[in-house]
């Protein structure tokens, strides 16, 4: 189980770093991380509400950190 939260918040620190990033630069971020570690986190994440994949053709998507998660966490800075 700590190894799904580590590799989430991995990948988490990628996407907020660079939002709109595409999924192979996300892989390339995370050497330490296998291709499929990274789509599980952004397959988890974005099921969970957490992640938006925005398609960009012939298979490339763009991840964005979702407005509900931004408002959540910022609305838990603000507590």
């Amino acid at each position: 189980m700590q190894l799904q939260q580590d590799t989430d918040l991995r990948v988490l620190e990628v996407i907020v770093r660079s939002p709109g990033t595409a999924l192979d630069d996300i892989v390339l971020e995370c050497p330490d991380l296998t291709w499929n570690q990274v789509f599980i986190a952004i397959d988890r994440l974005s099921r969970e509400g957490v992640l938006k994949l925005t398609p960009k053709g012939h298979g490339l998507y763009t991840v964005h950190i979702s407005n509900n998660a931004l408002e959540a966490a910022q609305h838990k800075t603000l507590v």
